[in-house]
């Protein structure tokens, strides 16, 4: 019986992992692999996966600090064979990409002949972020991730208004007008239209259409510490950075409540903090990944600004810091 895949793409925030999570949170019975392709050499979405719920842990593989549209292809064919050689054979696999992907290229690698027997694409799928600002929609990458979707999910639509939920819907209908699309708050798509209601139906193969030079547009500059933060520090630090980011996302302990790691995610200019579940005693106390323009941001400036939010030694608080 072929095993379907699953494609989901969408740029750099658009709440591709929080999709995955849910999809694996609400397998329907399905035995799902997740396939996470993370650019940075922090490979933060996996964690997130990983450490979503029970059973999650064996379920995701990690291919990071490189795309799957480019530099990894060969890994992705690599991992997509072990899976299928697993004792237990999944019952779907997920591949999410990284935010700076083109999908007509993941697709063109998955039209291998010998892996479309065992493993053929079935669905496509495009994450699109409702809050992001208009301009964005006319952005070539976001562009091409729309045109190779059969879905598109419309995320985090309860942060705008009625304007702004329908001002995407129509952007969207335009850019890709054969494109099922819906609204997927908190990451709920109907697996109806991901996974195929025969499962021993086998899609006719795509074309992915002619081979465009790839364009190296974004570079990640990892930061990790040893010591807990200072949080108000470190939200001076991100405001002074985030001008010059399309993306930053990462763990940290802080001083002020130490022991307990928080999740930080900035995407579209919106930063976001939220409890983190317990983090492994080998790993920093920090690990923050950071996403730019190539030539935007250098690792010696993220240094400067970003040293400056660590406790003066590991354990002990700034005193002028710590709440009363």
């Amino acid at each position: 019986m072929p095993v379907p895949i699953l494609l989901i793409a969408g740029f750099l925030g658009a709440g591709k992992t929080t999709v995955v999570n849910r999809l694996l949170a609400h397998a329907e019975g399905r035995r799902i692999a997740a396939v996470v392709n993370d650019f940075g050499a922090i490979n933060i979405d996996a964690e997130l996966i990983a450490g979503a719920g029970p059973g999650t842990e064996d379920a995701v593989v990690s291919l990071a600090n490189g795309c799957i549209c480019c530099s990894l292809e060969g890994d992705l064919l690599r991992t997509l064979a072990t899976l299928l050689r697993r004792e237990q054979r999944p019952d779907a696999i997920v591949i999410e990409t990284s935010g700076v992907a083109d999908p007509a290229e993941i697709v063109r690698t998955l039209m291998d002949p010998v892996m479309w027997r065992e493993a053929p694409l079935e669905t496509v799928l495009c994450v699109v972020d409702a809050t992001m600002k208009p301009e964005m929609l006319d952005d070539p990458l976001l562009r091409s991730q729309l045109r190779a979707a059969d879905v598109v999910a419309i995320s985090k639509t309860d942060l705008v208004d009625a304007a702004g939920r329908e001002r995407v819907h129509g952007a969207v209908r335009a850019a890709r007008p054969a494109a099922i699309l819906v609204d997927a708050p908190h990451g709920e798509v109907p697996s109806a239209l991901l996974f195929p209601a025969d499962p021993d139906r086998v899609p006719a193969p795509r074309d992915p259409g002619r081979r465009r030079p790839a364009s190296e547009r974004f570079e990640t500059l990892s930061w990790t510490s040893d010591r807990p933060l200072s949080l108000p520090r470190l939200q001076e630090a991100i405001g002074r950075l985030a001008p010059k980011l399309a993306r930053a996302k990462g763990f940290f302990e802080t001083i002020e409540q130490p022991g307990r790691q928080l999740l930080f995610q900035l995407a579209g200019g919106r930063a976001t903090l939220a409890a983190a579940g317990e983090q492994a005693p080998e790993l920093p106390r920090a690990r923050i990944v950071f996403v730019a323009e190539i030539g935007a941001l250098s690792a010696g400036e993220i240094d400067g600004i970003m040293d400056a939010c660590r406790a003066s030694s590991i354990g002990c608080a700034d005193p002028a810091l710590t709440p009363r």
